[in-house]
């Protein structure tokens, strides 16, 4: 976990003014700060030495992006890689404007409402065995979405952002404490055959810190990816390689190659709102920005920003205000090419003002959802979303940035693997039941060609003048949005630096649940929460990995990582990248096969 700014940039850092005092609200002038520097903000080392050395030769944002979760999908298989899924909310420093490309696994076309029910009793399958089977994985979707953007907004050369990556793979990497960690748990995804294969030590058990591990597969996978761009991965040997792979027992899926070829990313409008002076932007439905932006928008009404991180009502109203939140993030989003999301509605003000009233002195029974302008009749969700996820932001030389969340879902995804990767269980994100009780469909139900809700929130924030001021994201399930808004309450409202902001305690209160890091929380703070209703207990997963930068006043660039996992912040001066230029049309399909040429 190290931080490394470097000789190049001390200058450009070093010279800023003094913080604003907390809650100020006073905006970074951005406008007056010196050329913007190449950055990196990821979990592993590896893949930000992967990202810095794009940026060095030229790279823009994206290129780097691009190798970044090459590197990842190598040495953080846990939480995301080129079998999974992703969403990139991406700044373009010329134009001043955010796109966001969605990358989420899709449906396959043979999938069905009741595929996660129980044939016998026509109850939800036990989570363990859904994960596991073939019918978790859904059509992968962050390789086409990074070949689009690329595409769009790539410098180099497809075929060269992979070399690291596939030296790594083919000469071994030492196996880090997380990783080990990770492999020495209870997960159910640790039973299945191509975990415990892989993983496998000489003389039996499982790899462990310390360790080189090699994977020769992978590195002659990302070869074959980069000289034959999506057609390595959505046609050929291992498009019938995955399809094999899912239609194996247990559960076999309907995944088909035809399926696979058929996958398209989309370009799609952020969904943004003004939070304190700035404007911030995050994924639209299926992800879930308009939850981030609604939750910020209830704090924004409370007097948070004049507490602090000692202050237990400051943390009583984060709880309340995330209960609302959740309450209608539940119920109402999803895929918006199946069901109509209020998003507008989410975040109306006369409705948030509606919403912030029910915020009482002590905590009640769980909120239910309510009914903001233009909701659809719903049923309640019954989505369950594990936390295996990644986060990562590049900014390039030029002023362009990437936030990228992106995922696998579970712990080693469905632990099934083709090609030195694993295949996600991402259909898993699909509520098991599509119906409750009273008939009522939920929105978030399985259909063929549908992408699953997600809590992933990639969010750039915005100056006055659309100039960059921040990025930030988290894994974490579907606790991503509590992690995200709590680092920018304590990073914004009450001033701190970003890498103590990211450090303080997470809190994730959802219905009748108040999960949090109990042992982080002072005595103190745990007592006051108690006297307003809230006990807070230890939470499951892999807890946060929020990553966020964030532009000070005088123009300083202030990164931090989470300390729970193994991050680290890269930020130098690098060559402004010469981007190709191409039209985009934001909430249009694009044709992902034939986003990458060989070049």
């Amino acid at each position: 976990m190290r931080s490394r700014l470097l000789a190049a940039a001390t200058l450009l850092l070093a010279s800023c003014a003094q913080l604003p005092p907390q809650g100020s609200g006073v905006v970074p002038d951005v406008a007056t700060a010196p050329r913007a520097p190449g950055f990196v903000v990821a979990a592993n080392p590896l893949a930000v030495d992967a990202g810095m050395s794009v940026l060095r030769r030229g790279g823009s944002a994206v290129d780097a992006a691009v190798a970044v979760q090459a590197m990842l999908s190598l040495v953080e298989p846990q939480s995301s890689g080129i079998g999974g899924g992703a969403f990139m909310t991406y700044y373009d420093a010329g134009k001043r404007d955010v796109t966001v490309y969605d990358g989420r696994e899709v449906a396959p076309a043979g999938a069905t409402p009741d595929m996660f029910l129980d044939p016998a009793t026509r109850q939800p399958l036990p989570f363990a065995r859904a994960v596991l089977s073939g019918r978790a994985t859904g059509v992968p979707g962050a390789v086409a979405m990074l070949a689009q953007a690329q595409r769009q907004h790539g410098a180099l050369a497809w075929s060269s952002l992979f070399d690291d990556a596939e030296r790594t793979a083919r000469d071994g990497f030492i196996v880090s404490s997380r990783l080990a960690r990770m492999l020495g748990g209870s997960y159910a995804e640790l039973s299945a055959p191509d975990v415990q294969r892989y993983f496998a030590r000489p003389g039996g058990g499982l790899v462990q810190a310390g360790d080189r591990l090699r994977n020769p597969a992978y590195a002659a996978f990302l070869s074959r990816l980069a000289m034959q761009g999506l057609a390595a991965l959505y046609r050929g040997e291992t498009a019938r390689r995955i399809v094999d792979r899912v239609h194996a027992a247990p559960l076999p899926g309907s995944l088909s190659e035809a399926d696979l070829a058929a996958y398209e990313p989309i370009a799609r409008t952020p969904v943004c709102g003004a939070w304190r002076v700035y404007r911030v932007c995050a994924a639209p439905p299926p992800a879930s920005g308009v939850g981030l932006i609604e939750l910020l928008d209830l704090l924004q009404r409370t007097d948070i920003a004049k507490r602090g991180p000692n202050d237990p009502q400051a943390w009583y109203l984060f709880a309340e205000a995330s209960r609302l939140m959740y309450a209608d993030r539940d119920r109402y989003v999803a895929d918006p090419a199946f069901v109509r999301v209020p998003v507008a509605g989410m975040i109306d003000p006369a409705y948030l003002d509606a919403r912030a009233r029910l915020i009482s002195p002590r905590a009640g029974p769980a909120p239910v959802a309510g009914t903001p302008p233009g909701a659809p009749v719903a049923g309640p969700d019954a989505t369950h979303e594990p936390a295996g996820t990644s986060h990562f932001i590049v900014g390039d030389g030029a002023g362009n940035v990437v936030s990228i969340t992106t995922t696998v879902e579970s712990i080693f995804g469905s632990g099934r693997m083709v090609d030195g990767f694993f295949l996600n269980n991402q259909m898993t994100d699909f509520s098991f039941s599509p119906r409750d009780a009273d008939g009522r469909a939920a929105v978030n139900a399985v259909a063929p060609g549908k992408r699953p809700r997600s809590s992933m929130t990639p969010l750039v924030m915005l100056d006055r003048d659309n100039r960059f001021a921040g990025a930030i994201g988290s894994a974490g399930g579907n606790a991503i949005l509590a992690y995200v808004a709590k680092s920018l309450v304590a990073a914004i409202d009450w001033n701190l630096p970003t890498q103590a902001a990211l450090a303080q305690p997470n809190l994730v209160a959802r219905g009748d649940a108040f999960q949090g890091e109990v042992t982080k929380f002072s005595p103190q703070v745990l007592a006051g929460l108690a006297a307003r209703g809230v006990t807070v207990r230890p939470g499951q997963g892999e807890d946060s990995g929020v990553h966020a930068m964030i532009v000070r006043p005088g123009g300083r660039y202030d990164g931090g990582y989470d300390p729970r996992r193994e991050g680290e912040v890269v930020v130098e001066v690098v060559p402004a990248p010469r981007i190709r230029s191409a039209a985009i049309r934001p909430d249009r399909v694009s044709d992902a096969r034939e986003a990458v040429a060989v070049q």
